[in-house]
């Protein structure tokens, strides 16, 4: 079942979450193979955007935002670039776009950051937006301090987050055909002292890394193999990690696949093409078609769908169109 849950440790100055994408994930999946476009994901693909969906799940529910969190690879390899939206809702959809054949690339420099080029970007878009109010958005590259190429994703967030959030975080990802994963543990700021251990000091909180409770909880994460997060169900997971360690649960969530497409977003982005585009389009091909990358929906507008959005719009060509 796709769930995500959260947890905390009990006066210790650490929290939690394990998210399971199931039904969702495939969701994903199956409408990518089913697009005759493009077809299936190359088997490396799809394991990494599997990683990338579930974390991104798990920095949404982290943050609480009141927006959508992208999270998005680039760079120099066959993968040109992956793509993952989540909603405040937990809503999410993701796509990528593989350029040629990826051969026998499987890991992370090799789809991505063959020359040390690729970035990893999270965007905050808001819902909600202020006059002038811009998107907040943070940029790191695929490689550590010493410009080694950072062979894991979730490498890539934990220097993130130790940029962006100050916070040491674990993250263990893992995703195959039929389940995305992934457990994130975080150190608490020391603002929190009321959830602080007894014998932790501000002056240890405040300093990266120092904090033992942080670092023993970590490492019982870490232990956690790829097969176990994938098969076994959340239950059995925390209680084999966490066994000795006073777990706080709450009420799980449930991420779904949802797509923000649809064909007044799609008019609007013919519209911006202006007319002349438009009819260019119309001349060549008959019909201009859109097919969103996300959830495989496709659009279509003959020439009278076409003038129906120009003769609506508010900005009107003045003058007659062919359209018509």
């Amino acid at each position: 079942m796709t769930q995500l849950h959260k947890f905390l440790f009990d006066g210790l100055p650490v929290r939690g979450m394990l998210v399971q994408l199931t039904d969702v994930w495939q969701e994903v999946l199956k409408r990518r193979a089913a697009n005759l476009e493009t077809g299936a994901y190359p088997e490396a693909v799809r394991h990494l955007l599997g990683e990338m969906t579930a974390a991104a799940v798990l920095m949404q529910a982290n943050i609480k935002f009141n927006g959508a969190l992208v999270m998005q690879i680039f760079g120099d390899g066959p993968l040109k670039l992956a793509v993952v939206e989540v909603q405040p809702d937990l809503s999410l959809r993701a796509t990528a776009k593989v350029v040629g054949d990826i051969g026998d690339a499987s890991s992370l420099p090799e789809m991505v950051n063959q020359n040390n080029e690729g970035r990893c970007a999270i965007t905050l878009d808001p819902k909600d937006k202020l006059p002038g109010q811009q998107p907040y958005q943070g940029v790191v590259p695929l490689f550590g301090d010493q410009r080694e190429k950072l062979t894991q994703f979730s490498q890539v967030l934990e220097h993130y987050m130790l940029q962006s959030e100050q916070l040491d975080t674990t993250l263990v990802l893992a995703a195959d055909d039929k389940t995305a994963a992934g457990l994130l543990i975080q150190r608490l700021p020391v603002m929190g002292e009321g959830n602080l251990s007894a014998r932790s000091t501000a002056a240890d909180e405040d300093e990266i890394g120092r904090n033992e409770d942080y670092n023993r909880i970590a490492i019982l994460a870490a232990s956690l193999k790829r097969e176990e997060l994938l098969t076994l169900d959340a239950d059995t997971i925390l209680r084999r990690l966490f066994w000795e360690e006073p777990v706080v649960r709450f009420e799980p969530q449930t991420p779904r696949f949802a797509c923000s497409c649809s064909r007044e977003r799609v008019s609007r982005m013919i519209r911006s093409l202006g007319v002349a585009e438009a009819e260019s389009i119309l001349a060549e091909r008959g019909e201009i078609e859109v097919g969103c990358d996300f959830c495989g929906q496709q659009y279509r507008y003959d020439p009278v769908d076409a003038a129906q959005i120009f003769t609506e719009s508010q900005q009107q060509v003045t003058g007659p169109s062919s359209l018509n």
